[in-house]
């Protein structure tokens, strides 16, 4: 199993919908999103009111393998709410 990480831009956006508007890569295993994959820090806001600009939230895409792994980032990194993602590494999160 591989895992991409990714950096998602939530400004501007209520709860998780940054996340729900992201096209899924059609191959992956499993996806989760949320500040427990990282983030810009605790929001300053109400959950009801819309995310700050310059807030983000990770994401931890899992795939069978590093090929798939390969073509899942560039397919999530030419969305336009992505700001950074990687291939975690293979001994990394064990």
């Amino acid at each position: 199993m591989r895992r991409v990480r990714l950096k998602i831009d939530i400004g501007g956006t209520i709860g998780n919908e940054a996340w729900n508007a992201l096209k899924p890569f059609a191959e992956e295993n499993t996806a989760a999103f949320g500040p427990q994959h990282g983030s810009s820090g605790p929001c300053q806001h109400s959950p009801a009111h819309p995310h700050l600009n310059g807030e983000w939230w990770g994401a931890t895409v899992t795939l069978n393998n590093n090929f798939l792994a390969e073509y899942a980032l560039p397919h999530y990194l030419e969305q336009s709410r992505v700001i950074d993602g990687y291939i975690e590494r293979a001994d990394e999160g064990s």
